[in-house]
């Protein structure tokens, strides 16, 4: 297998430009799917505490470790700050939390999951009555800096956000004294974030992008919503190059720079997902897949609508 190419972030530290996705995997399945995806030269994986396994992800590291398979330094690990931990006081023991079922000492970096906080000091998804959820009015600018208070301890050692736009990117680079490495957000054809891509470059954040395949398994599908690995347009394509259309849709965005991280649990996959760095789309294929946005947002965080902080509700990009 060809060596994954990093990217480098704005602090001179590197990422690998292809990692493995964790969201979604069920209990009992992702420690196999880290095992088996570090055994085929994955060396980049994406958490979450929200995902409720980082604990189950930590013993397929520990085991891999042990192993001698590859070291720590090897080894890049993700990890997000959820929406009930925004007020800064609660930062540091959410990572504490994080590190201690990974078994690590650190985090290779740190995002805030979400801009928008909800009601702290209970359930990860906190309802009223109704069943709606209860926000927080933190403001992520406070977050922020309870997230640089980490990184100086050494607890993550770069730190970024996910899920925001673009004004309140603007509104972090305005107060930060490390600035974000990243913004991670849903990216594919159907929603390309050229934009917000072209936004961060222009401030020397990179871009990782999650649902790379569409997110097909998402938990709030409907039957008649399109199906991005299913478009006849792509299907062509990847006939043209003798490559699945999950291999068509990987190749695009690690050619255009973004950090791709697909989830997947079945090892046939996980190694299909990374053969992808033996073959090249030409410049007017990842312009006709271009063609293919339509804003079509698989993850649209209906929870959080109405909230001051919702990054998709009002803004552009």
């Amino acid at each position: 297998m060809s060596k994954v190419p990093r990217v480098k972030f704005n602090n001179g530290r590197e990422i690998p430009i292809f990692g493995l996705g964790t969201w979604k995997s069920k209990p009992g399945e992702v420690r196999q799917a880290v095992k088996d995806a570090i055994d085929i030269g994955y060396r980049h994986i994406d958490c979450a505490h929200v995902y409720g396994n980082e604990k189950e992800v930590g013993e397929a590291l520990k085991e891999k470790l042990a192993e001698g398979v590859v070291k720590r330094e090897d080894i890049f690990v993700t990890s997000k700050l959820w929406n009930t931990f925004h007020r800064p006081d609660l930062v540091e023991g959410a990572i504490k939390k994080t590190l201690s079922d990974l078994g690590l000492q650190y985090v290779d970096l740190y995002l805030i999951h979400w801009p928008l906080g909800y009601k702290e000091e209970g359930q990860l998804f906190p309802t009223d009555a109704q069943g709606k959820i209860q926000f927080s009015n933190v403001d992520y600018v406070d977050t922020w800096k309870a997230m640089e208070a980490v990184a100086k301890k050494g607890l993550a050692k770069s730190i970024g956000l996910s899920n925001f736009n673009k004004r309140q990117i603007e509104r972090i680079l305005s107060i930060a004294t490390i600035p974000p490495v990243t913004n991670q957000v849903e990216c594919h054809p159907y929603l390309n974030q050229s934009k917000l891509i072209e936004f961060c470059k222009s401030k020397g954040i990179t871009v990782t992008g999650y649902s790379p395949l569409g997110s097909p398994d998402r938990p709030w599908a409907k039957p008649e919503e399109p199906q991005l690995l299913d478009d006849a347009k792509l299907k062509e394509l990847a006939q043209k190059y003798k490559k699945s259309p999950a291999q068509v849709l990987l190749r695009y965005q690690v050619q255009r720079g973004v950090v791709t991280i697909p989830k997947s649990v079945t090892k046939s996959r996980i190694q299909e997902n990374i053969s992808i760095f033996d073959f090249e789309l030409s410049p007017e294929d990842v312009k006709y897949l271009d063609t293919f946005d339509c804003n079509g947002r698989f993850c649209p965080m209906t929870a959080g609508l109405g909230h001051q902080h919702h990054p998709f509700e009002h803004d552009e990009y």
